[in-house]
């Protein structure tokens, strides 16, 4: 039996998970702790923070912390609880993302690209910053950033979203020279999953969008938490830089 088929993955393992409260980010934490870890999680709404952490085992299990993942604060205090609550930190999983702008981008209003830029780019570099200074320095790490296939290819109407997800690959990247040997930093670039941030781009209209896939199916949060899980996992201990794909095979066929 394997570690993880044996839900030992993780055994002894933290992480954080940036944007769990439902969708893509749910699914990771759930996985994490599936596989004998435990989550501090953070969203905005504490409500459903709560009942995220109820469901994945309580506070032996889970924790949480409500606030602007953009915030330096709340980086702060989310990274201390980890430490606090469960005398450790070992995995960062950037999860949270925007993109209140929908449409060409040379028609984007300057703030909104601000915004998108500051939450998806941004952020993410600040949470590596808290994770390495408390523990990943001192003790190792991994770190696993959710991209996107739109910051792959250009992607029609979403352009500031995937150049921010553009850029967020190249953080990987640059994190992943700059921190080895003994942190890892990769990325996952998933197309349309089934999640509420990613409604409007399937709803009432879920097989024409999915007719382009080879697999001739949408995304499951689920089938992300799983590749998510692997990266961050000794399994994955010679895997650094590097931007996986999980697409149904979709760019195989010229399509975002």
């Amino acid at each position: 039996m394997t570690a993880a088929s044996s839900g030992t993955r993780h055994a002894g393992k933290v992480a954080i998970v940036t944007g769990a409260s439902r969708g893509i980010g749910f699914a990771v934490a759930e996985r994490i702790v599936a596989e004998g870890g435990r989550v501090v999680i953070t969203a905005r709404k504490p409500e459903a923070l709560e009942e995220a952490a109820t469901s994945l085992g309580g506070p032996e299990k889970a924790r949480w912390v409500a606030g602007n993942a953009g915030d330096d604060d709340h980086q702060t205090e989310v990274v201390a609880m980890a430490m606090e609550a469960f005398g450790g930190l070992d995995h960062l999983v950037n999860n949270t993302g925007i993109n209140p702008a929908y449409g060409r981008m040379i028609d984007v209003d300057l703030g909104a690209a601000n915004k998108i830029f500051a939450t998806n780019v941004v952020a993410a570099i600040g949470w590596a910053q808290k994770a390495y200074r408390a523990s990943f320095e001192a003790n190792g790490g991994s770190i696993v950033n959710i991209a996107s296939v739109a910051g792959r290819r250009p992607a029609p109407n979403i352009g500031t979203y995937g150049a921010s997800k553009a850029a967020l690959i190249h953080v990987t990247e640059e994190l992943a020279v700059e921190l080895g040997p003994n942190i890892r930093v990769n990325a996952v670039a998933p197309a349309v999953v089934k999640t509420k941030f990613a409604e409007a781009l399937y709803e009432d209209r879920e097989a024409e969008v999915s007719a382009p896939y080879p697999l001739k199916r949408l995304g499951e949060p689920e089938d992300i938490g799983s590749l998510v899980s692997f990266l961050l996992s000794d399994e994955a201990s010679w895997i650094t830089g590097q931007t996986v794909s999980i697409d149904g095979g979709l760019l195989l066929t010229g399509g975002v």
